[in-house]
């Protein structure tokens, strides 16, 4: 590539270019160097496509990289989830061929914790050569101890199943071990394998270590990462040879592409063109911008003189003598003006200069530049027609123009000056001096004049009064050569209206003044709506005070309501468990077991309801401390778990391991009580009630879901609110206020929690809270 730069260097320094012209086949031209600057070389269309080629270089590079790094991403992507499936598989056929070794007689060694019986089967059936590297097995019996395992899971033997792995206890809590599970077993990451024994005597448990294909997996990713770099890298070497050796020949086009684009450059700026005229083939070459001139397109740099002289208008036949002339050998230069026909259809001015000369291989040549010179004639007849046109524009004006020379003689005027001041025709003779004209002018009944309105002391500006009651205002300006100009423009009719808005100017006064009578009205009256506003604003203001009184009142009313209630639960009991001897009558205890069941309801209710007013009131104060969920909500589901064992309720709960979170015990706990009681107060005999507690995203959610009678989807809505109720005959005999649900919203929100409810009517019903772990 180097060579051949060179080579188009040395070519252009010796002046000569060997050029192919498109129209002529195998016509080959060497001319010196005059023609060559508007030639196009044959190599140019070879170098019209290189710069795609090495462009396209780089990208493929590029692609290729990429293609090999997805590829192998993807690769190692498909090998870590087969090593993992693979470590699945393997797990579950340890703990099947482990559970199949104890099918007959496991559940009395599981039971009786034979733990050398237990070892020799497992090392009998199941050698240490036959499972997998990291692979152990461990035996639990029914109550969730492990009794014996294999070498690797010696060190857990005698603990608590849910104290290894909490995860898998609840699959044996739940009966179920098909599948395979991911959980941590001493802080390790873990495999496990659950397969129970016949007849519930016991499970056994295999499980494999993560980190050991993980660390195999990592290192196929390091050999693939230096395998990628390396190949990059010398890829990268090979990229950056290219770009120098491609570099270096840009370079050395540019120099000679310079060359031709600055002549051409000039040459279009200028409107120039640069043409050859073979004398003896009778060829005419042209440059690119002598097509341009003409709007043609430059496809062939040669045409003949007959396809040339077709352009030519038919009034510049006179360049036919100048060429006869040139080839007698009678003339050696030319400057001819003519005109051509653009491509557009119009003529283009065109003026050509030229010389004869001699090759040196001996062939004649007029050689020469053609400039377009269209703009100037085309200037020269603009300012003819513009001074006919500014000559008539100042005729067909309707003021009266004059115009005076530095020398304040006259230098032209309109009509209509010489009619407004009654001047005859030998006054108005270009030349004359201002004073004889205006000594010839008819004096103005009226003349005023105004201040400079630009303060320039260049142009003034008065008024005047004809004769004919007419009014003018003559506006005079110096030039930029010292002359003035005067023009006097009709203000008749200005001067009528102005009398006219004189008068209704008045008549706007007496207008003004009923308006300010009206003004005075209107402010009484505003003055009246703001004492009534304010009188609004004061009842407003009583009314607020009144409703918090209210809610303060109930705040504070506890005492006073809980005492009463309290006795008669009190005698109640003490008439239900007959502690004065026996009452005689059975009709006494069920009298007795009906006040205490309404009595417990009814505080119950006020309870329920001063809670509600308490926080209305903002007297609700929560006390944030860091809590264990589990044990709170075990203590919770013990007020629950007697109705629902009396309705046959299963309930199933789902509580990650260590779950804690920052909140007022309190609150958490009458939440939790209020959503499970209604979840098995709703609930059908022989139902199913799941409690689901976890942290998602810094924050604690609970899930209630019932399969109870469901809330119907137009009631939805009123759900949550104080005293609302699905008004179902169902929900009424279940009884309650109404605010359970609303109590358990708003202490929601005083943590910054969220409660929402999704139910189907017959199918059940789902409550998630989800409160901010802010610890």
């Amino acid at each position: 590539m180097d060579k051949m730069a060179d080579a188009r260097r040395g070519s252009a320094a010796e002046g000569r270019l060997r050029l192919k012209f498109p129209g002529f086949s195998g016509l080959e031209r060497e001319f010196i160097e005059p023609a060559k600057i508007f030639a196009e070389p044959a190599s140019q269309k070879l170098a019209m496509a290189e710069p795609m080629l090495k462009r396209s270089i780089p990208v493929l590079i590029i692609a290729f990289l990429l293609i090999v790094a997805i590829s192998r991403m993807s690769g190692i992507m498909d090998e870590h989830a087969r090593m993992e499936a693979s470590s699945r598989r393997t797990v579950s056929l340890a703990a099947a061929a482990a559970a199949g070794v104890f099918q007959t007689g496991g559940s009395e060694l599981f039971a009786e914790g034979r733990r050398w019986e237990v070892e020799r089967r497992l090392t009998e059936f199941l050698p240490a050569e036959i499972l997998d590297a990291g692979i152990f097995l461990l035996t639990v019996r029914r109550d969730g101890r492990v009794f014996a395992g294999t070498q690797d899971g010696v060190h857990l033997i005698g603990r608590t199943l849910s104290a290894i792995a909490p995860e898998v206890a609840t699959l044996q809590y739940y009966g179920e071990g098909a599948s395979v599970v991911r959980a941590s077993i001493d802080g390790t990451e873990h495999f496990i394998a659950l397969r129970q024994l016949p007849d519930s005597g016991g499970a056994v448990l295999a499980a494999t270590s993560i980190a050991r294909f993980e660390a195999a997996w990592r290192d196929e990713i390091s050999l693939n990462v230096t395998l990628f770099a390396g190949v990059s890298a010398i890829l990268m070497v090979v990229l950056y040879a290219y770009y120098i050796q491609a570099k270096r020949t840009r370079d050395a086009d540019a120099v000679f592409a310079e060359s031709n684009l600055r002549v051409e450059t000039a040459l279009s700026r200028g409107r120039c063109g640069l043409w050859d005229f073979d004398l003896d083939n009778r060829r005419l070459f042209w440059s690119r911008s002598m097509y341009e001139m003409l709007g043609m397109q430059g496809d062939a740099s040669v045409l003949s003189f007959g396809d040339a002289a077709r352009l030519m208008h038919v009034e510049d036949r006179g360049i036919y003598r100048v060429a006869r002339a040139i080839a007698k050998g009678n003339e050696r230069q030319i400057d001819q003006v003519f005109r051509m026909r653009h491509a557009d259809g119009h003529y283009v001015w065109l003026r050509a200069r030229a010389q004869v000369i001699r090759t040196v291989s001996g062939r004649t040549h007029l050689i020469g530049i053609a400039m377009d010179v269209t703009e100037q004639h085309r200037l020269a007849q603009r300012y003819a027609e513009a001074d006919q046109r500014l000559a008539d524009a100042i005729e067909c004006t309707s003021e009266a123009f004059v115009l005076w020379d530095k020398h304040d003689r006259l230098v032209m005027c309109n009509t209509h000056y010489q009619q407004a001041w009654q001047l005859p025709d030998h006054v108005l003779v270009p030349g004359t001096e201002r004073t004889t004209v205006h000594a010839a002018a008819a004096r103005p009944v009226v003349e005023r004049r105004i201040a400079d309105p630009d303060r320039s002391n260049h142009s003034q500006t008065s008024e005047v009064q004809l004769a004919d009651e007419r009014w003018l205002q003559i506006n005079e300006r110096r030039t930029r050569d010292g002359g003035l100009v005067s023009v006097g423009t009709d203000i008749t009719l200005l001067k009528r209206h102005q009398v006219r808005l004189r008068e209704s100017e008045r008549r706007l006064m007496a207008t003004i003044g009923d308006l300010s009578a009206s003004r005075v009205t209107l402010e009484q009256q505003k003055a009246e709506l703001s004492i009534a506003n304010a009188n609004y604003q004061a009842e407003k203001e009583r009314a607020e005070a009144a409703n918090r009184a209210k809610s303060e009142f109930l705040a504070n009313m506890s005492h006073e309501l809980r005492t009463p209630l309290n006795a008669i639960l009190g005698f109640s009991e003490i008439l239900q468990d007959q502690m004065f001897g026996p009452l005689g009558s059975e009709k006494y205890h069920e009298y007795s077991r009906d006040i205490f069941e309404s009595g417990k309801h009814l505080l119950n209710v006020i309870n329920d309801i001063l809670d509600m007013s308490k926080i209305e009131a903002g007297h609700m104060r929560i006390t944030r401390e860091r809590i264990d969920l589990a044990p709170l909500i075990e203590e919770t589901l013990r007020f629950t778990t007697i109705p629902a064992e009396r309705k046959n309720i299963r309930v199933v709960q789902q509580i990650s391991s260590g779950l804690t979170m920052f909140a007022d015990r309190r609150a958490m706990k009458q939440v939790l009580l209020n959503l499970l009681s209604n979840a098995v107060k709703f609930t059908n005999e022989g139902g199913r009630i799941s409690l689901r507690a976890r942290k998602v995203r810094g924050a604690v959610t609970l899930t209630i879901a019932d399969s109870g009678i469901g809330i119907p989807k137009g009631a939805l809505q009123k759900i949550g609110q104080p005293f609302e109720q699905v008004q179902s005959q169902y929900a009424k005999s279940k009884g309650g206020s109404g605010l359970g649900l609303a109590i358990s919203r708003s202490l929601t929100r005083l943590h910054g929690g969220t409660m929402k409810i999704h139910s189907a009517e017959n199918v059940g019903t789902i409550i998630s809270v989800r409160i901010p772990d802010r610890g």
